[in-house]
């Protein structure tokens, strides 16, 4: 089947036909105005011959006069891939020579540079694509544009957007001419620019047709005709939106806080991930006395806020909570969202989200002992902790009973939190306390960027000692140097867990911190020891640091000097001018250069039994695939516990599932920007706020680690193949500590999100190498290779 009418494809030729032709044979039968015209099938671009007679013949039937041609490419108009512009379109075509010409120009088009590109983005497979090419009798329109039946800006799904320009639609859809832009949100409107009211009240019942029909917000494009007639010629889904959070019924809307960027995560958790950590999450926010629901939208964490928000007591000390560990950009959106009159105080608020407001009496008289006992006894403190931390390793070992399936998935769900917390928890809590207080103390003595500086570092991390003992290995690799060089991280990685590698001294790291990795908190992600290639990559980088004074070690011991020397001078400087205040700061920057390091600790212990949770669910899940239930033993990460206990007890076939959430999943990897707050109806509260003005070059995001360096910019998404050279400026999205080995090599860092006393700036003070953080769209904004300046001190990033 060469030639179809387009009247007759159907979403279910999408391979014969491709994404647009198909979407137009629906608009067809739904009966919308689309111009008449045909398809030329993928089948006749994989001989490779245009089947010119069915296409003559076909294009007479038309009346032979002025057609449209354009690409409807296999891949193309898809819910995660619209290929906007990606391929060709040719207008005006006239004459049995021209059309076959334009459809040559299609096919041509789907291996054009910018298409390839955006295919290899998505990781589209080049050999599965075909091209489909459309043609239509050509509309010659006074006004034609885009209809958005979702506000793309925003997000909110109550609003429409329409962009229109006399004349053809291409110079909206190119950017080429200026266009007027026009928000429909259910208000009339006056007659202005080149649509009337009518036009725009026409153009929003049919979105709201299309998007019922098609049960998703779509991008149409339409034109109007001479005689005032709206022609339909293109509805697809909107990519780009972030998916909505799940439906309430309620008349107020609710604000959802994205919580993974405290963690370093803005990849989406695996469901498996997803059911252990939402319970993770709310046992320990309980435990500080917060009760918040976790829910989970677009496969990331988000804790809805709105009962707190709308609580007279917690509002009122809500932005100062989100300061330590969310970071400006959430406490910004929560200012906005708290003037909201939507969120405004009410009564009575306490029956989703459960009592809010104060931590018991019970949590906070745990709390005042432990903090005060931590800040007398530092050392004391810290004793105890690792001894807990050493129990909790022990105790999440899995008995050596467990004989199948069952066994092993009664243990994993019999997992829960030990009488070790307090241990663990408290002596954190005073340490970042006391790292935080003195800010405010010693304002007008001493600025942010010199707090910053005493803070650097920092002793008792077990991140840094990582760090440390992996740099330590690379600088024993001797005769084995060139080898680590020159072989890909990956197949060093396949020749380690062969047992075929030379003995560089990973065996033994990997002993102490193999349950580590990027995303480490997700149970559905993979370990060190289960796949080292991103620990290999990260010696590469340090073989590469040939200067001694830029040598992790040194740096680090470097920062220790400064900022002791800085807190000596602090505090002498603040007892002259604030007596009483100077010492209570010196008091408390003492205390945090004791128990501030050991923010990580408590991550590290509970990755124990998360190691141990996810051998046994492979366990299993090696039996289900044994059983024909799965299709590899890692599927089962995307099942939740209650789905592989229907699978273990009742044989439930859950592949249909695994299937379609590993499609969602390979999605919303792909997904750059992570909202940092959602309201219910969509809408991405930071879209709402006002621009900080910045000077042309210069970005504006916040200090976190004092110093002003230069350097090339390397921009990095996924840190297990990431090629860092030293005095490179690591720009990010985010970071966790299975990012900072490659602080070792890096001059500066910036990021998208954070918080000062987030994993991330943390290193970065310990290292002594400067920091901003909270800079909106840097990994798109900064380009690999450009020459920047990070000045940590005003957190501004120059662009030069």
């Amino acid at each position: 089947m060469h030639v179809i009418a387009l009247s007759e494809a159907t979403t279910q030729m999408l391979d014969l036909v491709g994404g647009k032709a198909a979407g137009l044979g629906e608009l067809i039968r739904r009966g919308e105005r689309v111009p008449e015209g045909f398809c030329v099938t993928a089948e006749a671009h994989r001989l490779g011959v245009i089947p010119t007679a069915e296409v003559v013949a076909a294009y007479e039937r038309l009346g032979a006069g002025p057609v449209a041609v354009r690409s409807s490419a296999t891949a193309e108009d898809l819910p995660d891939a619209s290929f906007a512009g990606q391929q060709d379109t040719v207008l005006n075509v006239t004459g049995t020579a021209e059309l076959i010409a334009a459809i040559e120009t299609c096919w041509d088009s789907l291996h054009s540079d910018r298409a390839t590109a955006y295919r290899d983005a998505r990781q589209i497979d080049h050999q599965t694509v075909r091209m489909a090419v459309v043609v239509q009798r050509m509309i010659t329109p006074t006004v034609a544009g885009v209809l958005f039946t979702a506000n793309p800006l925003t997000g909110r799904r109550d609003e429409m957007a329409v962009d229109a320009a006399a004349g053809l639609g291409t110079t909206v859809v190119d950017g080429a001419a200026t266009v007027d832009h026009y928000v429909l949100d259910g208000f009339p409107r006056d007659d202005t620019g080149c649509l009337t009211s009518a036009h725009l009240a026409e153009l929003r019942a049919t979105g709201e047709r299309l998007q019922a029909h098609f049960g998703s917000p779509q991008d149409v494009e339409w034109a109007i005709d001479a005689d005032d007639v709206l022609w339909l010629l293109q509805s697809r889904p909107i990519s780009s939106l972030f998916p909505l959070p799940p439906r309430t019924g309620e008349p107020l809307p609710r604000v959802y806080l994205e919580f993974g960027h405290v963690q370093g995560m803005l990849q989406p958790v695996t469901p498996m991930g997803m059911s252990t950590l939402r319970t993770q999450i709310a046992a320990m926010l309980a435990a500080l006395g917060v009760r918040v629901d976790i829910v989970d939208i677009g496969g990331r964490l988000y804790g809805d806020l709105s009962d707190l928000a709308r609580d007279r007591s917690s509002r009122r000390r809500l932005v100062k909570l989100l300061a330590v560990d969310f970071g400006p950009r959430a406490q910004a959106v929560m200012q906005h969202v708290l003037a909201d009159p939507r969120f405004a105080p009410t009564r009575g608020v306490a029956g989703r989200g459960g009592a809010q407001g104060a931590a018991s009496l019970g949590t906070a008289g745990r709390a005042v002992v432990g903090i005060l006992r931590a800040l007398a006894r530092p050392e004391a403190a810290r004793t105890r902790m690792f001894e807990a931390i050493e129990q909790m390793r022990v105790r999440s070992a899995a008995p050596a009973d467990l004989r199948t399936a069952a066994d092993r998935l009664r243990f994993v769900q019999a997992q829960d939190s030990d009488d070790s917390a307090d241990a663990i928890m408290w002596p954190i809590v005073a340490g970042m306390l006391a790292a935080a207080l003195p800010t405010a103390l010693l304002k007008g003595v001493a600025a942010p960027d010199e707090i910053h500086t005493v803070l650097g570092g920092m002793p008792h991390n077990v991140t840094i000692e990582m760090d440390l003992a992996l740099w330590r290995l690379a600088q024993g690799a001797g005769d084995h140097r060139q080898l680590l060089l020159d072989t890909p991280p990956a197949e060093l990685a396949a020749r380690h867990l062969r047992g075929t590698l030379p003995d560089i001294g990973m065996t033994t790291f990997l002993d102490v911190y193999g349950h580590r990795g990027v995303a480490e908190v997700d149970v559905g992600v993979p370990r060190w020891a289960e796949d080292p290639t991103p620990v290999f990559a990260a010696v590469a980088n340090y073989l590469r640091v040939t200067d001694p004074r830029q040598s992790p070690d040194q740096r680090f011991q470097r920062a220790a000097g400064t900022a002791e020397a800085s807190l000596t001078a602090m505090v002498a400087r603040a007892r002259r001018r604030r007596p009483v205040r100077g010492r209570i700061a010196g008091f408390l920057l003492r205390r945090a250069r004791s128990l501030a390091g050991l923010r990580e600790a408590g991550k590290f212990a509970g990755l124990y039994p998360l190691r141990e949770t996810r051998r046994q669910l492979l366990l299993i899940g090696a039996d289900l695939h044994g059983s024909g239930l799965l299709d590899q033993p890692d599927d089962i990460m995307f099942l939740t516990l209650d789905e592989v206990h229907a699978a273990v007890h009742q044989g439930v076939d859950p592949r249909g599932t695994v299937t379609a959430r590993r499609a969602v999943h390979r999605r919303e990897l792909r997904r750059r920007t992570v909202p940092v707050a959602l309201l219910s109806d969509g809408t991405d509260v930071e879209t709402l706020l006002p621009a900080r003005p910045v000077s042309d070059g210069t970005l504006a995001g916040v200090g976190a680690s004092a110093g002003r360096v230069t350097g090339p910019a390397r921009v990095v998404h996924d840190p297990g193949t990431a090629h860092i050279e030293p005095g490179d400026v690591l720009v990010a999205a985010t970071t966790d500590p299975g990012w900072t080995p490659l602080f070792l090599t890096a001059a500066a860092l910036v990021t998208e999100t954070g918080a000062i006393m987030a994993h991330g700036p943390t290193v970065a003070r310990e290292y002594g190498i400067p920091a901003v953080i909270c800079v909106p769209d840097a990994t798109r904004t900064i380009s690999t290779g450009q020459l920047v300046t990070v000045d940590g001190g005003a957190g501004t990033i120059t662009v030069h």
